[in-house]
């Protein structure tokens, strides 16, 4: 059984409609509708949206699924209410960012500057000194992919801790070469 499954998901202030397979929701930031798998139910109690699926089919799909559409759901529920934020940070000598419209410039030590395309649904803060990069959306799978776009233009090395990471990511340090005693 699911343990994430079973949770209910807290709409808060969003609308949320059922309407067979499909939940339409509404709120502050966006709408949308989501479409459940066949044999999976949604009820509405209060502020509370429950899942279930039919436990006469005893099929493994549906029971290994549930969680994640469950999680799925609240995060599509959670970001029509709110942003969704992530904060990366650029390390490294005259490494940094600088927003042009939905256009992001990096210097990040290559010979060339890397011109990075962000989506619409997508907004990106960058700090003054360039290096501190917080990016908002309210399509939680959509900001995460871009940022592990951004981070895969230059990925952090071990030696010196230079490049593109997540703020909460810890870098393993590698000892350098030391000088061999003669």
């Amino acid at each position: 059984m699911s343990k994430i499954g079973r949770k209910p998901i807290d709409i808060g202030s969003a609308k949320v409609e059922i309407k067979g397979q499909e939940i339409h929701y509404s709120g502050k930031k966006g709408s949308g509708t989501y479409v459940l798998p066949e044999g999976m139910s949604a009820k509405l109690d209060g502020k509370m949206l429950a899942l279930s699926f039919d436990k006469s089919q005893k099929s493994a799909d549906i029971n290994r699924i549930w969680g994640l559409h469950r999680a799925l759901l609240a995060n599509h529920i959670k970001g029509a209410q709110q942003d969704f934020e992530k904060v990366m940070q650029i390390n490294g000598l005259g490494f940094k960012a600088a927003v042009s419209g939905n256009k992001v410039v990096f210097s990040l030590g290559y010979s060339h500057k890397i011109d990075f395309v962000l989506p619409k649904e997508v907004s990106l803060e960058v700090d003054k000194t360039g290096q501190r990069l917080v990016f908002r959306s309210p399509d939680k799978e959509l900001m995460g992919q871009v940022c592990s776009q951004v981070r895969a233009l230059r990925p952090p090395e071990p030696y010196k801790g230079t490049g593109v990471k997540l703020d909460t990511e810890v870098i393993a340090r590698k000892a350098g070469k030391t000088k061999a005693a003669a």
